[in-house]
């Protein structure tokens, strides 16, 4: 599940609280990467973070990706990883829970 925000922060911020609710606010959850480059056109980062979900017996990650090449930051993110067999790629659901943390982290700041 994918999702897109544009946000009232600048994109160094946005990182700090989306990195702060999936690894703080979770006991399971960890960032497995985080890169950032920056250039004259803006920044971007990318950050990978996995986590356990119980309901599908599996970890998940979700990839986030913030940039500020436009006039304001967007923030894109996309959850994977919960199927639990080769043939069904069927996570209950937990891939927008996933991604419904990013979204709940910076709702305050959604433009």
């Amino acid at each position: 599940m994918a999702q897109t925000y544009y946000v009232s922060l600048d994109a160094a911020s946005a990182a700090r609280i989306i990195s702060d609710a999936v690894v703080e606010g979770s006991f399971t959850g960890e960032c497995l990467d985080s890169y950032s480059r920056s250039t004259s056109a803006g920044s971007c980062t990318v950050m990978v973070f996995e986590k356990h979900y119980y309901r599908v017996s599996n970890r998940l990650t979700l990839t986030v990706i913030i940039d500020d090449f436009e006039e304001r930051t967007k923030v894109h993110c996309v959850s994977g990883g919960g199927g639990q067999s080769i043939l069904f790629n069927f996570d209950w659901g937990a891939s927008g829970s996933f991604t419904t943390v990013v979204q709940k982290a910076l709702a305050p700041y959604i433009v």
